[in-house]
C-alpha cells in the first residue's frame, strides 16, 4: 500500500513534440529526451508530413498522434487537450534544443517556484553563433522590446521553442494562435495573467545539414507582430484607445488652433473645413478614450473569471509533492 501512495505521488511528465517533416532529426530528439528523462512519456503530434516522420517516431518509442489543421499553434492547441500530466516540456522536433536541459527547466516547477519556464537560447550567446538566417535575431530583439514596453516584462528571449510549464497553466492557457506566433502568445499570456516565469540558459545548436527551417522571417514575423498588437488590444484595451485618443485629440489641436486663433483676432471663421475636421478629429478621440473605458471594464470582468477558473484547475490539477 504504502509503495502505490508513493508511486500515485510521483509527478507525471509528458515531452510535446509538435512535428512537419522532421525525419531527419525526430529519432534523435525522441532519443535523448527517453534518455534524460526516462519516467516521461514522448508524444509526437505529426502535422500532416509528407515524410516518415510519424514511423520513425513510433518505432523509437513516442506516442505518435496526427493533428490535421496545420500550424504549430494547432497542434499545441490539441496537445493541452489532449494531454493530462502534472508538468510539460514543449520542444520543436528538428534537434536544436539539448534534452540535457530539460531537468533544469523543470526543476523551478517541481519546486513550485515558477508555472512556466523558457528556455533562454540568447544570454549565452549560442543562438547567435549558431543561426545565420538574417533578420532572425531582430526580429526577436523587435518582439522583446515591444513586450517590455506594453507589458512592462523583459524576455531574454521571447520566441524559444523550448519551455516548460505546470498543469494548471497548460489547462488553463487559451491558444488562439493558428502558427508559430504561439511562442510569443504564450509569453504575453504568462506576463499578462501574472504567472511565474523562470528563464534558463540553455545552449542551442542550429539545424543539421538537409533540414529546413518551416519559419519564414518576413512572413511569420509579421504574423507575430499582428498576434502582439491583437492581444494588446484584448488584454489592455484602455491602454491601447488611450494611446488612440491622444493621437486624434493632437491631430484636432494641429487642426483646430489656426482656427481659434483667427476667430479670436477676426471674430469670423473663414476655414470652415478645417473647424469641421478639428471638431470631427476630437470627437472620434473621446469616443476611442470611451470604448477604452467600456472594454477595459469588459476585460476586468473576464480577468476576474479566469482567476476564479485558475483556482478551480488548482483543485482539480494541482498537486502536493
Amino acid at each position: 500500500m504504502e509503495q502505490a501512495a508513493a508511486a500515485s505521488s510521483t509527478p507525471t511528465v509528458a515531452v510535446l513534440v509538435p512535428c512537419y517533416n522532421e525525419a531527419l532529426t525526430i529519432a534523435k530528439v525522441v532519443d535523448d529526451f527517453r534518455r534524460v528523462l526516462p519516467e516521461a512519456t514522448v508524444y509526437v503530434y505529426d502535422n500532416n508530413s509528407s515524410d516518415d516522420t510519424a514511423a520513425i517516431a513510433r518505432a523509437h518509442g513516442a506516442v505518435v498522434r496526427t493533428e490535421r489543421r496545420q500550424g504549430k499553434g494547432n497542434v499545441v492547441r490539441q496537445m493541452m487537450r489532449d494531454i493530462d500530466a502534472d508538468y510539460y516540456v514543449m520542444v520543436d522536433g528538428d534537434d536544436t534544443y539539448p534534452a540535457e536541459a530539460a531537468p533544469a527547466l523543470l526543476a523551478p516547477l517541481m519546486a513550485d517556484e515558477a508555472d512556466m519556464t523558457v528556455g533562454d537560447r540568447l544570454s549565452n550567446g549560442t543562438y547567435g553563433k549558431e543561426n545565420d538566417r538574417a533578420f532572425h535575431g531582430f526580429g526577436n530583439n523587435l518582439v522583446r522590446f515591444l513586450i517590455k514596453l506594453i507589458y512592462g516584462f523583459e524576455f531574454s528571449d521571447v520566441m524559444t521553442g523550448y519551455r516548460a510549464y505546470n498543469a494548471v497553466f497548460a489547462k488553463t492557457m487559451p491558444v488562439l494562435s493558428p502558427g508559430f506566433e504561439i511562442e510569443t502568445e504564450l509569453s504575453i499570456h504568462a506576463v499578462d495573467k501574472r504567472w511565474r516565469i523562470q528563464e534558463i540558459p540553455i545552449d542551442y545548436r542550429d539545424r543539421p545539414e538537409g533540414s529546413e527551417s518551416k519559419l519564414d522571417t518576413f512572413s511569420d514575423g509579421m504574423k507575430v507582430l499582428l498576434m502582439i498588437l491583437s492581444l494588446f488590444k484584448d488584454y489592455r484595451p484602455l491602454a491601447l484607445f488611450s494611446w488612440m485618443s491622444l493621437v486624434f485629440f493632437l491631430l484636432g489641436l494641429v487642426a483646430g488652433v489656426p482656427v481659434i486663433v483667427e476667430f479670436l483676432q477676426t471674430g469670423l471663421v473663414p476655414k470652415l473645413p478645417s473647424a469641421l475636421l478639428a471638431v470631427a478629429l476630437v470627437v472620434v478621440g473621446m469616443l476611442s478614450f470611451t470604448s477604452g473605458l467600456i472594454l477595459d471594464t469588459v476585460v476586468k470582468g473576464a480577468r476576474k473569471q479566469y482567476e476564479l477558473d485558475v483556482t478551480r484547475a488548482y483543485e482539480r490539477y494541482g498537486r502536493t509533492i
